[in-house]
């Protein structure tokens, strides 16, 4: 198979950031990283790009990075409370998934993807609970929520023998 040898103007995932020099597939980058201006074919000019590229990408990466440290400051500091319905015994209808947390962070004024909220199965208990939101590579949070009853929950009493 033919090679091509490019270097990335633009981040592409699964393949390197800007200012990467890669080796891909000639049809790939002929037919797809070429056209839409992505990448652009190695030659003794295009090198000279690659210092600047670097540079622009080491700047971007640190604006992120402090971007999504200071969102996961102020993740830290929301608290969230679901009132839910229970029934017998205090046992749920229902569940909190990812979505009920992204819709009460959206509320809280936090935007942010939903995708990035791990909440690996939905949440069916009641009480204190703790799920990982990644916002970047090296950023991860504690995001931590309570779930309570909206009803009072009545324990089912045995009811006593006469005598």
């Amino acid at each position: 198979m033919a090679y091509s040898e490019v270097l990335l103007v633009q981040p592409v995932d699964g393949l390197g950031g800007e200012g990467d020099q890669v080796k891909v597939r000639a049809g790939y980058a002929r037919n797809f990283l070429l056209p839409r201006s992505i990448a652009v074919p190695v030659t003794k000019a295009n090198r000279k790009q690659i210092e600047s590229l670097k540079k622009r990408r080491a700047e971007r990466e640190a604006q992120e990075l402090n971007g999504a440290q200071e969102l996961g400051q102020k993740i830290e500091k929301v608290p969230l409370a679901f009132a839910v319905k229970t029934g017998e015994g205090g046992k749920m209808f229902g569940a909190i998934t990812s979505n009920d947390l992204h819709e009460k962070l959206v509320e809280a004024g936090i935007e942010i993807e939903k995708k990035l909220i791990h909440l690996h199965t939905p949440v069916k208990a009641l009480g204190k609970h703790t799920v990982k939101v990644k916002l970047h590579a090296d950023v991860s949070v504690e995001l931590s929520f309570d779930i309570v009853s909206e009803n009072l929950i009545v324990e089912e009493v045995a009811p006593e023998e006469s005598k």
